[in-house]
């Protein structure tokens, strides 16, 4: 299905499965299936009795691509969240993010008026929640030399995904840099079940075990893997389904 956003952007949303809502946000120049259908994870939901909502982001997958800076404000990618929510009339549901689709389900929750009854924040770490400008610096310099990028290095692989994915380069940079930081005091006034999951060997954004001791009562989970591939395995996929289920 489609649905326009605030601004009139059209999204491209999948759902699989009844039961429960669960709402699965993907990564930087990824989409709902490459990282929630491709590796299980959103069957396994699925089995485990939810219904798995799969929204592609601005820029991203089968959504709109709107290539004019104004189309990227502030937070855009937490208020298409906000009106997909909305849209979809969600009361009671979870969501789930994976590296800058934490970053959108957090805002979403902090900024924007998302009450979910957990929060899963994956692939994700303290520095790129509360202060994520050097990160976001490093991919934009990485994609506007996206030619000259020597392969086997991260700048490289980055090169490469690109243009595995067909992303459009202008509309990455804007999506980066619409994000907006979550101070730590912030974090520490969340009241909701929250788990951090990430790959024993991912520190691209940061340490996940440090974020999870700023959120109260934040549960963390380590799986195998570095930031490309613990979302491969099968101990990411049931960390979540089990979290959920509880």
């Amino acid at each position: 299905m489609r649905i326009k956003s605030f601004d009139g952007t059209s999204l491209s949303v999948k759902i699989i499965g009844e039961g429960r809502p669960v709402v699965l946000v993907h990564g930087f120049l990824s989409s709902g299936k490459v990282n929630w259908e491709d590796y299980g994870t959103a069957t396994l939901l699925a089995e485990r009795g939810f219904q798995v909502i799969l929204p592609d982001l601005r820029g991203h997958g089968g959504s709109d691509v709107p290539t004019e800076p104004s189309a990227y404000p502030p937070d855009v990618l937490a208020r298409d969240l906000a009106t997909l929510i909305e849209h979809l009339g969600l009361a009671d549901y979870d969501l789930v993010g994976y590296s800058l689709g934490s970053r959108t389900v957090l805002r979403a929750v902090v900024a924007h008026g998302l009450v979910p009854r957990r929060l899963v924040l994956a692939g994700m770490g303290a520095a790129g929640i509360v202060d994520a400008g050097p990160r976001i610096d490093w991919f934009v310099e990485t994609i506007r030399n996206r030619e000259t990028a020597r392969p086997l290095t991260p700048e490289g692989r980055v090169a490469r995904f690109l243009k595995t994915t067909g992303t459009n380069p202008d509309a990455a940079i804007y999506v980066l840099q619409s994000h907006v930081n979550t101070p730590p005091d912030v974090l520490a006034r969340l009241d909701l079940p929250v788990l951090v999951v990430a790959g024993e060997k991912d520190d691209d954004n940061g340490s996940a075990a440090e974020l999870a001791k700023l959120i109260p009562g934040a549960r963390y989970a380590a799986v195998p893997g570095d930031h490309m591939s613990a979302i491969t395995v099968p101990e990411f996929r049931m960390a979540i389904a089990d979290f959920l289920s509880e």
